[in-house]
């Protein structure tokens, strides 16, 4: 390369540089002018694309957003801003399970590499909130079904118990108990039927000895307990290297994550996914 020629790279790296000074300045059309150009130097470097997504994120033009996350994803499938904003903008195009399955993956992956990160938080809360709506809608879907299905089945009971009665005048009495009996058992089942849908206290064994909230990525100490990782990491990183319960000394690098609990808490989510809806 001859000498004071700028490679494509450079360029690019400059184009980027500057793209990121116009984002801050919240001039979007600028930056992504700048990212457009990094991108046609250089249209293999992710980040590129990633950047450019989140201009077109601060627009509301979700279309956009998941061309270029899919293009990063593409150079890049462990890129975790790239399937976090996928996940949002297949969220706002409606296309919910596969959004959710995206911000999955972003969280899987932001845990991995920065698991004590504000990005991870970021994520937990839009996949959390996601799941949330997720089991609102089907909630209610059940629970009118449920009462469809309960009005049909006492509706064919009263129908049943008329037939009857006509039939055996003497026995009125007995038959009029054996339908109350009945209408209250039919009831039960209902009620049964809809209790994953009610919320309840958490078990507290499935929540943080420090937050009190459901655990998200919970790791075991050597003693024993159980806290939230990011949670724990905060406090050996800005209180002290030691244990917040039982106060013995405690570093980052003797904590395990506990498989159990993760499976327990997944497990439970997956039934009363009421518990994602934080306070």
């Amino acid at each position: 390369m001859a000498k004071g020629v700028i490679s494509a790279s450079d360029q690019a790296e400059q184009l980027k540089q500057d793209g990121n000074l116009y984002f801050k300045k919240n001039r979007l059309g600028a930056a992504i002018d700048a990212y457009t150009e990094a991108i046609t130097l250089c249209p293999n470097v992710p980040v590129y694309w990633t950047n450019r997504a989140l201009c077109h994120r601060k627009r509301n033009d979700w279309k956009r957003v998941e061309e270029d996350c899919l293009k990063a994803i593409q150079l890049d499938h462990k890129s975790v801003k790239g399937h976090y904003m996928l996940g949002l903008a297949l969220l706002q195009r409606e296309k919910y399970a596969e959004g959710i399955k995206s911000l999955q993956r972003a969280l899987d992956l932001g845990r991995g590499a920065h698991p004590n990160s504000y990005m991870v938080e970021e994520i937990w809360q839009e996949l959390a909130t996601a799941k949330y709506h997720e089991w609102e809608r089907d909630s209610t879907k059940r629970s009118w079904d449920l009462r469809n299905l309960e009005d049909s089945c006492e509706a064919a009971l009263k129908e049943k118990h008329s037939r009857d009665a006509s039939k055996e005048e003497d026995d009125r009495d007995e038959a009029t108990d054996s339908i109350s009996e009945q209408l209250a058992a039919l009831k039960s089942v209902f009620s049964k039927a809809a209790e994953d849908d009610v919320p309840i206290d958490i078990p507290d064994y499935l929540c943080c000895k420090i937050t009190l909230d459901i655990f998200r990525d919970p790791v075991i100490t050597p003693s024993g307990l159980t806290y939230e990782r990011a949670v724990i990491l905060d406090h050996l990183e800005k209180v002290g290297k030691f244990d917040p319960i039982t106060r013995e000394t405690l570093l980052p690098s003797q904590l395990i994550p506990n498989l159990a609990i993760k499976e327990a808490v997944e497990a439970y989510l997956e039934k009363h996914g009421w518990a994602y809806k934080m306070d």
